[in-house]
């Protein structure tokens, strides 16, 4: 299965098993080397990447990086750069990021800074790499003030997507992945939260048909999005663009920074999801039928729909500094329809308070 995002710079994503060797067909033939950035628990794939792009001439650099978020940082950056610089990677040169969210996210950054821009390519090992950090050209890394608030809009050249490598998965990992997809299911393609309802041991199931036809269709309603907004500038004909992409992740991104990444970042959204549709119910936005809906599918699946009560003030400060607030006025990603997202900007925070109570814990 290929999915084409129609960006300025249009690329596959590339869906399937036993794709390991098409990474060839991504690289390209002006390439001299080959940077190979990858987290430790894929180290044995790095290896076995590696070997195609040597056995076709290819100069082999292979970076390990830490796991996780503990990976996005500037000395992490530094390093890459340096391995770069060392190596005599030119603007024909390719990097390759290999692993989760994260790495891909670093790696990304790691290609639109070094001579300010070489080409890349994505190749996901999780649920929540295939289905979000790897397609859409948003790369980054996180400072003490917060996730992502240093980045780059760079597109990849192709991501491949082999579901082969989601097998060796904690079944915590694949739940993470499946907050992402959910959130699809509720922005834009209700088909998926259907799906999850109807076979939820199906869907968590990482060999089935049914986890495949997820990402799938998780990466479609990306893609689709992301081809009208690119750079997050807004969509048109009333659409939200590209940040109902970023639904339930302003309180999540705070949750995620409050435990200091040691929570999955798809735990952190699914609160964050159950809290913006309890804002919109409080708004007067969707009803109580659509709000339980939230829970009851993110339940089905094992995800959380709460977090600590006193952390509150912590989480209020730190979404002050999400990228979607203008001046002192948050704004959130709400829906006010299934599958009709749009922004609602709060000035009030004792009504932010009062909503958080109902996903408190």
């Amino acid at each position: 299965m290929t999915i084409r995002v129609e960006t300025a710079q249009p690329y596959d994503v590339v869906i399937g098993r036993g794709l390991r060797e098409r990474v060839l067909d991504l690289i390209g033939e002006d390439a001299a080397r080959v940077a190979i950035i990858h987290a430790p628990s894929v180290a044995d794939r790095a290896t076995a990447l590696r070997m195609p792009l040597a056995d076709a001439g290819l100069t082999v650099r292979v970076i390990e990086v830490p796991d996780a978020e503990q990976a996005k940082t500037a000395s992490v950056l530094a390093e890459c750069w340096r391995v770069l610089g060392e190596a005599g990677f030119t603007r024909s040169d390719v990097v390759v990021g290999l692993g989760g969210g994260a790495t891909t996210d670093l790696a990304g950054f790691v290609a639109a800074t070094w001579l300010r821009g070489v080409r890349f390519v994505n190749v996901p090992t999780t649920v929540l790499g295939m289905v979000d950090a790897a397609v859409g050209g948003k790369t980054g890394i996180n400072t003490a003030q917060g996730k992502n608030l240093v980045g780059a809009f760079h597109e990849p050249v192709g991501v491949l997507c082999d579901l082969d490598a989601l097998t060796t998965l904690t079944a915590r990992e694949v739940r993470s992945g499946l907050a992402e997809i959910v959130k699809c299911g509720f922005i834009a393609d209700p088909d998926i939260l259907d799906l999850v309802e109807a076979d939820p041991k199906a869907a968590s199931d990482v060999r089935s048909p049914v986890m495949a036809e997820l990402i799938t269709k998780g990466i479609a309603v990306k893609a689709a999005t992301v081809r009208g907004d690119l750079r997050e500038s807004g969509g048109t004909g009333g659409s939200i663009g590209r940040e109902a992409l970023n639904y339930g992740h302003t309180l999540g991104h705070a949750i995620e920074r409050q435990e200091n990444y040691a929570i999955r970042h798809g735990e952190a959204i699914s609160v964050g999801m159950v809290f913006a549709a309890e804002l919109a119910q409080a708004e007067g936005l969707i009803d109580d039928e659509l709000v339980e809906r939230h829970r009851r599918v993110l339940d089905l699946v094992g995800l959380p729909n709460s977090y600590r009560a006193d952390a509150w003030p912590q989480l209020l400060d730190a979404m002050r500094l999400d990228k979607k607030t203008r001046g002192s006025t948050l704004r959130f990603v709400v829906l006010a329809a299934l599958a009709a997202p749009r922004i609602l900007p709060v000035t009030d925070d004792y009504l932010l308070r009062d909503v958080y109570r109902a996903v408190s814990a």
